[in-house]
C-alpha cells in the first residue's frame, strides 16, 4: 500500500470504530466497501481481529445491558453460518469473492433501511444470527441483521448485545479463516493498522453517542457502502 492508502485506512479505522462505538454497529459496513478496494486482504480478516479487541472493550463497558437471553439463540445461528461462509471462502475464486463481497454489502444495507419492525424472538434471533455469521465471516458486515431486531431497544442495549455477539462471533470466524489460508502473517500485520483506530473509537465514541445516532452519519454511512459496493461490483462485471 502507498502512503496515502494507509492514511485512508487508519482514517476509516477511526471512523468506522467510533461510529460502532456509539450506535452498535458500523464499522465493516462503512470500512469494509472502501478497504476491499485498497487492498483486499484487508477484509474479512484484519477487520475481524481488530473488531474482537474493540468489542472486548465494548462488552466489558457495556455489560449491565446485555440481553444474554437473546443473545444465545443469536450466538448459536451465528456460529452455524460461520462454517459454511469459511468454505466458501476458500473455494470461491477470488474474483468472485469481489462480486459476492458487493452483493453482501448492498444486502446489508438494504436490512438496514428496509424499515422492518421484527421481534427479537428466539427464531428471529437464531436466524439473524445466521445471517450475520454468514455476512461477518465473508465480508465482515456482520451487524445489521442483529441490529434489525434491536432496534426498538435502548442505545445501551444494542451496543452491549452486539458487541458480545461480535465478540464471539469474530473469535469463531477469525479461527476459521485461518486453516483456509485467510488469515495469517499479512493478516496480522494488517490488523496492526487497524488498532489505533479501535482504541480511538472506544476511548472518543461515548462522548458523541447522542451526536452520532441521529440520522445524519447513519444516512452518510448507508451512502458510502452503497456507492463503495457497486463500484465492487462494476469492477467485476467491467473486467
Amino acid at each position: 500500500m502507498s502512503p496515502s492508502d494507509i492514511v485512508i485506512v487508519v482514517l476509516c479505522s477511526v471512523v468506522g470504530f467510533t461510529l460502532q462505538g456509539a450506535v452498535g454497529f458500523g464499522m465493516g459496513i462503512l470500512s469494509s466497501p472502501i478497504f476491499v478496494l485498497i487492498d483486499p486482504r484487508l477484509v474479512p480478516g484484519p477487520v475481524l481481529a481488530s473488531t474482537m479487541v474493540f468489542t472486548l472493550a465494548q462488552t466489558v463497558r457495556e455489560r449491565r445491558a446485555i440481553d444474554f437471553s437473546g443473545l444465545r439463540w443469536a450466538v448459536a445461528g451465528r456460529f452455524i453460518g460461520t462454517f459454511p461462509a469459511a468454505a466458501l471462502l476458500a473455494f470461491l475464486p477470488t474474483d468472485q469473492l469481489g462480486l459476492l463481497f458487493g452483493v453482501i454489502v448492498l444486502f446489508a444495507v438494504g436490512l438496514s433501511v428496509s424499515g422492518l419492525d421484527i421481534v427479537p424472538r428466539p427464531p428471529s434471533l437464531f436466524v439473524a444470527g445466521l445471517f450475520s455469521g454468514i455476512m461477518g465471516t465473508v465480508a465482515a458486515v456482520g451487524g445489521p441483521p442483529l441490529a434489525l431486531l434491536y432496534q426498538r431497544s435502548s442505545g445501551a442495549t444494542v451496543r452491549g448485545t452486539l458487541s458480545s455477539l461480535f465478540l464471539v462471533g469474530t473469535v469463531v470466524s477469525l479461527f476459521s479463516l485461518v486453516p483456509v489460508g485467510r488469515y495469517g502473517y499479512d493478516e496480522l500485520l494488517l490488523t496492526g493498522l487497524l488498532l489505533p483506530g479501535a482504541v480511538f473509537g472506544f476511548l472518543v465514541s461515548r462522548r458523541f453517542v447522542s451526536q452520532l445516532d441521529k440520522g445524519y452519519t447513519r444516512q452518510a454511512v448507508l451512502t458510502v457502502a452503497t456507492f463503495a459496493g457497486l463500484v465492487v461490483i462494476f469492477r467485476y462485471f467491467s473486467a
